[in-house]
């Protein structure tokens, strides 16, 4: 099973000392690193919080997270989405419940095992999250529009070595466009 971006916990054994940090550049010092990723961070929060200023009467942060697990992945079980979620069962329940009384997902027995509830995304959450992944990707593109292509091409060389120390896959595996919901 792949690990949730919200469990993933750094091991800080390997984080330098501070005398071998004296040594290091600030472009490699992992003190220099981390606030430079925070700060970009601010700004990547700052354009989800924008990109959901029209839905947010509608639609939280963490049912938006699970809207976009159902737009990725397709209809899976509420234990299952439960667990990428990193909540407990009961805590995944309460969202479904909200979104499926907003109309944004489906909630149906398992046909194999009928304790069991499988959830999907509808139409109207489909275009949720179409709407609000099209409002942060214009928002972004307008962002690196500014930098320099060499810069560019730095910056996607060190967000995917970051997604992959972090454990996050990749956003379009082989044979699936994930990409275009910025958030899979």
């Amino acid at each position: 099973m792949q690990r949730s971006f919200l469990r993933y916990k750094p091991d800080m054994s390997q984080r330098p000392r501070t005398r071998d940090r004296d040594q290091t550049s600030a472009s490699t010092d992992v003190d220099g690193v981390t606030s430079a990723v925070l700060t970009a961070s601010r700004l990547l929060v700052a354009v989800a919080a924008r990109s959901l200023v029209a839905v947010q009467e509608r639609v939280t942060v963490p049912q938006f997270r699970l809207m976009v697990l159902l737009a990725s992945r397709g209809s899976m079980k509420l234990a299952a989405l439960a667990d990428l979620l990193a909540v407990n069962p009961s805590t995944a329940l309460r969202m479904v419940e909200r979104l499926s009384a907003a109309g944004m997902v489906s909630r149906e027995a398992n046909p194999a095992v009928r304790r069991e509830i499988v959830v999907g995304l509808t139409e109207a959450g489909r275009r949720v999250v179409d709407d609000v992944t099209g409002r942060r990707r214009d928002e972004i593109a307008t962002i690196v529009a500014r930098m320099e292509p060499p810069q560019r091409a730095r910056l996607v060389a060190a967000l995917r070595a970051f997604a992959e120390a972090g454990g996050e896959p990749p956003a379009d595996p082989p044979g699936v466009e994930l990409s275009r919901l910025g958030w899979g």
